[in-house]
């Protein structure tokens, strides 16, 4: 489990450590860390699962993934000093309060890499460029348009098309020596030129590769729109493409762009684990005015903070 020393949003009591666990809904996943804080403002990743919607209610598949958590970590629920959520999770009946998804990223980037000032969050249906300073404070953003041909959705279909599963994509796309071009602005006809290219006999990985580098110019130019300098960590559920870390790392390099293109194992829980980060901030700011820190069904805390945090992490 990653373990990184305290960034700018540590929470603690005096003298115990502080548990919290934080919920990130997307629009295909849902991923549920639980995050310890010490007095030293030291924090570690005690648990981490993450369950796929597939057409399933994504508030079960939230409990579901809540319960396993606590269970990895050997807790139970009175254990957590809070429970925070952030994507659609403020559909969550059994939260304590709910952040927003670019402070939770930023916080959750900056605990998985503390030399990341930048993130590139590329989900299911959405990639958004934030840039960050030391102490997760997000200074801009940009997103793309819900059309665009660079999400993790558009990719998933793709290679459903081309008969290759998610993480085949990313070796494949690797070995790719001549990739085709694709459109970078709309789904629909990026999907129309896969087709065109399977028909005139492309090999798949030129065809895959080709649509790296287009998603990769993509978020390169939201990324410089940004004012993205340094240390860029890339979250959400395509992190782990390698095919697209490569594409991405070549286009930087290419356009001289004065960025590091960085990913991490558990780039993917970046928003659960920022959740869980800023829920144990505000645990620790809520007992320093003498609310008991317990994050179960009808607490004080959850009395007391019901309410949709922003960028400022509550």
């Amino acid at each position: 489990m990653t373990q990184r020393a305290g960034t700018g949003a540590g929470a603690t009591t005096a003298n115990r450590p502080v548990l919290a666990a934080g919920i990130d809904v997307g629009s295909s996943a849902v991923k549920t860390a639980i995050v310890e804080t010490t007095p030293g403002g030291a924090a570690r990743l005690r648990a981490a699962v993450t369950g796929r919607i597939r057409r399933r209610d994504p508030i079960q598949i939230a409990r579901e993934a809540f319960a396993a958590a606590c269970g990895e970590a050997g807790i139970g629920r009175d254990d957590l000093a809070y429970v925070a959520t952030t994507g659609e999770g403020d559909m969550v009946d059994f939260r304590t309060g709910h952040f927003y998804g670019m402070t939770t990223h930023a916080r959750g980037a900056l605990f998985l890499d503390p030399g990341a000032r930048a993130v590139i969050d590329i989900g299911a249906l959405h990639t958004r460029a934030l840039i960050m300073d030391d102490r997760a404070k997000v200074l801009s953003y940009r997103m793309t348009s819900q059309c665009a041909s660079g999400s993790g959705q558009f990719l998933e279909n793709i290679g459903r098309y081309l008969g290759v599963t998610l993480d085949e994509i990313g070796p494949l796309s690797l070995q790719g020596d001549r990739p085709e071009t694709c459109s970078s602005i709309c789904a629909v006809l990026a999907e129309t030129d896969v087709i065109n290219m399977v028909s005139r006999g492309i090999a798949i990985p030129n065809i895959l590769r080709g649509i790296h580098e287009s998603m990769a110019g993509r978020y390169l130019r939201l990324l410089t729109a940004s004012g993205a300098r340094g240390v860029v960590l890339v979250t959400g559920g395509l992190a782990a493409d390698t095919g697209l870390i490569g594409a991405l790392r070549s286009a930087a390099a290419s356009q001289k762009a004065p960025i590091e293109i960085r990913s991490h194992p558990d780039s993917i829980l970046a928003g659960a684990i920022g959740a869980a980060l800023w829920g144990a901030f505000r645990a620790g700011r809520l007992a320093a005015k003498g609310i008991p820190l317990s994050a179960g069904p009808g607490s004080s805390v959850a009395a007391a903070d019901g309410a949709v945090s922003g960028p400022a992490g509550g």
